[in-house]
């Protein structure tokens, strides 16, 4: 084991961090003591624990680990994952005197957390797709439970080469559509055999990234926005075809319907290249 405190420059609001983990329950998360075990996909897969040890404005955590030797690796995923280089106070100055000022006082600090895996984001936005929420989490939680494995309490999505492996019928069976479940399939044997090399593809340019994923069945540009953000920590995407994205520009500017994509180009005019920020911090207007 393994133990070491860091800090870093606020705002970074770990509470609201921990409630939007909170909204998968696959993570293992724990509000009152404030503290979130995260698996490691390494090798050897581990597993690390933060604990919020500070505040919103002087943050402060515990991290801790399994093993010595893998330690400075386990810190700098962390430090990804959690964004913890991100000059949150910087973002949320930008969003001064533009629509979003308020939401970005209301909800200060709140940060981008990555998932956990890049393989694993990509599949779980596959999984989502045209799904409402709850069943979206049940289906992945059925992949996950069935063809993953559990680790001191914290569940690892199955590999792509165990996935690369399974049928159609097996996730099938679980309630996925055949096409869904071929996608899902096909996505694990491109990287399981190297044709899709996830971890040279991070270091591409969006555009490029973006054109590389499309070409395969089943992902389009909604799910390579969410890669870019959720996957990779991209700061400059507007996913303008989710619908939570339309629900509360809805809400904060008052309008009867939902906005066109030219009004909602409009107004994310005043907002790059910080998109991605807007993004989560409209999300969390309608959370």
């Amino acid at each position: 084991m393994w133990e070491k405190i860091i800090k870093i420059n606020g705002p970074y609001n770990f509470d609201r961090a921990l409630e939007r983990l909170s909204l998968d329950p696959l993570q293992a998360v724990d509000p009152l003591s404030r503290t979130v075990k995260i698996p490691i996909y390494d090798k050897q897969p581990e597993v690390a624990v933060i604990t919020a040890t500070g505040t919103t404005e002087k943050p402060e955590f515990r991290i801790q680990g399994e093993n010595a030797d893998t330690a400075q690796m386990v810190e700098k995923r962390i430090f990804h994952l959690f964004q913890w280089d991100t000059d949150i106070a910087g973002i949320s100055q930008h969003f001064t005197g533009t629509a979003l000022e308020p939401l970005f006082k209301e909800h200060r600090g709140t940060p981008f957390v990555l998932d956990f895996s890049p393989y694993a984001c990509l599949v779980k936005c596959i999984i989502h797709q045209q799904l409402n929420m709850k069943f979206a989490h049940t289906l992945t939680e059925r992949f996950v439970y069935n063809f993953g494995f559990q680790k001191d309490g914290v569940w690892f999505y199955p590999s792509p080469e165990k996935t690369a492996a399974l049928q159609v019928t097996d996730l099938r069976a679980l309630q996925f559509s055949e096409r869904k479940a071929e996608y899902v399939i096909g996505l694990s044997k491109l990287v399981a055999s190297g044709e899709l090399d996830l971890v040279a593809l991070e270091k591409k340019p969006d555009e490029e990234i973006l054109k590389t994923l499309v070409k395969i069945r089943g992902i389009g540009p909604w799910t390579v926005q969410n890669f870019l953000m959720f996957g990779l920590g991209r700061l400059n995407h507007f996913p303008k075809a989710d619908i939570g994205i339309q629900k509360a520009l809805k809400k904060l500017f008052q309008l009867e319907k939902k906005p066109t994509y030219k009004e909602m180009d409009a107004y994310a005019k005043d907002w790059e290249p910080y998109l991605s920020y807007a993004s989560l911090y409209l999300w969390r207007s309608i959370e």
